[in-house]
């Protein structure tokens, strides 16, 4: 589900010190908010803010410099009515940017309408990229999984399996051998654009590892800042089975990568089974480096079939 909570206050103040911006009208709302249908409708945060456009509303609008030129550059009745056709867009905020004056209309207008309206001297493009990131995260689709998350040689890996398998002390092994912690236990997934997620750690949870008999571990402190990671995009699952689960439900060699759904994009899934004498943390960190080779085009299982269909064809003849 998608959050429907952000005010005018709280994106001001978010982003106040990066955009030093100035509040100058429509202070008498400060609560306002976005549309919530608008929110639920729109395809990415790219629908969320943009340049002045009279054909979207319910979205953050920016004036620059070409949009005050258009505002301003016309007889006082068709500036008054250019500006006034703004309020019909219910925008949640108005942002003058380019170090640009507003026009005294418009910010009579945002007072009357009570308009939140912000005036900053960074770029028209700065700030929509800047907000439209911000956006972006906060109404990504977003869901919960349990495991451990992990950079794994550059790669946002989630180890999962069931309770008891050891997947934390698989992770402090990986960590030991210079791999990074995100996230122990419970895994934020955002689905920050249409085929990326992106994992983050609750800030309940943030920096610590636990082990069973051993209790909480504060990787940070004994690792070092090197060893954890804020954020990471999901790129693989790495799922530890028990031996005879494996041999039960699982081929030894699928011919088909595995992949699980999650918010509706399809991640790269590897089973390993857990036994006596097996080194999982090499194991993983190889299905990584596979995993990178697939991504990259070569598939050494399809390789494989290809010498065999050749092999074949020789000895025919």
């Amino acid at each position: 589900m998608k959050p429907r909570v952000i005010s005018a206050e709280a994106l001001f103040e978010e982003h106040q010190p990066a955009l030093r911006w100035e509040w100058v009208a429509g202070h008498a709302h400060p609560e306002r908010r976005f549309d919530e249908a608008a929110v639920r409708e729109a395809r990415s945060a790219a629908d969320l803010i943009g340049y002045l456009n009279y054909i979207h509303p319910y979205r953050v609008q920016l004036v620059g410099h070409r949009e005050v030129a258009y505002l301003e550059n016309a007889d006082a009745e068709v500036q008054a009515r250019r500006i006034q056709r703004i309020v019909t867009l219910e925008p949640p905020v108005l942002i003058v940017a380019d170090g640009q004056r507003p026009p005294d209309q418009l910010v009579a207008l945002c007072d009357r309408a009570e308009i939140p309206l912000f005036v900053t001297s960074a770029s028209a493009g700065h700030v929509i990229d800047l907000v439209r990131s911000y956006l972006s995260q906060l109404f990504a689709d977003r869901t919960t999984r349990h495991g451990v998350f992990m950079d794994i040689l550059g790669v946002g890996v989630l180890l999962t399996g069931e309770s008891g398998l050891g997947k934390s002390e698989l992770g402090l092994e990986l960590i030991s051998r210079g791999n990074g912690l995100v996230a122990d236990d419970a895994v934020d997934l955002y689905r920050v654009s249409q085929s990326t997620l992106e994992g983050r750690c609750p800030d309940l949870l943030m920096n610590l590892l636990e082990v069973r008999g051993i209790g909480l571990l504060d990787i940070k402190a004994i690792f070092g800042e090197t060893a954890v990671r804020r954020k990471m995009r999901l790129k693989l699952i790495v799922h530890l089975v028990r031996k005879e689960t494996m041999e039960r439900e699982f081929e030894r060699l699928p011919y088909e990568p595995l992949y699980d759904d999650i918010l509706g994009i399809p991640v790269r899934k590897v089973v390993i089974a857990v036994d006596a004498g097996r080194n999982l943390a090499v194991l993983v960190e190889a299905a990584v480096r596979n995993t990178i080779l697939q991504l990259r085009g070569i598939d050494t299982y399809q390789e494989f079939v290809k010498r065999h269909q050749d092999a074949m064809a020789k000895g025919g003849d």
